[in-house]
């Protein structure tokens, strides 16, 4: 169940730093071990690919050092989830931090 609850916050973090700018699946990585979460590769990427999938990011990829690597950035459809999560993060945190 926690592992649940977090993926949900794992979700609104890449929708947050998608649409900030281009991510990739090592720096997401990187960016959410620094808000205390260990997302592996085997947890992220289908992730990205669901969010995909939902319309919520779209996919570029480029080469970087000789590699193949997949940039994600928010869609119009995932900005306005974003922002809809926004207000329902607003009224939580009255009720549960402030209260």
């Amino acid at each position: 169940m926690i592992r649940d609850l977090e993926l949900a916050f794992i979700k609104i973090h890449i929708l947050y730093h998608a649409d900030k700018e281009a991510v990739f699946g090592v720096g997401l990585m990187e960016e959410l071990a620094r808000h205390g979460y260990a997302v592996s590769p085997g947890t992220l990427y289908p992730t990205l690919s669901k969010m995909e999938a939902g319309g919520l990011l779209t996919c570029e990829t480029q080469i970087v050092d000789h590699k193949q690597r997949k940039y994600y950035r928010v869609t119009p459809e995932g900005r306005q989830l974003l922002n809809a999560m926004r207000e329902k993060i607003k009224e939580l945190y009255k009720e549960v931090i402030k209260s």
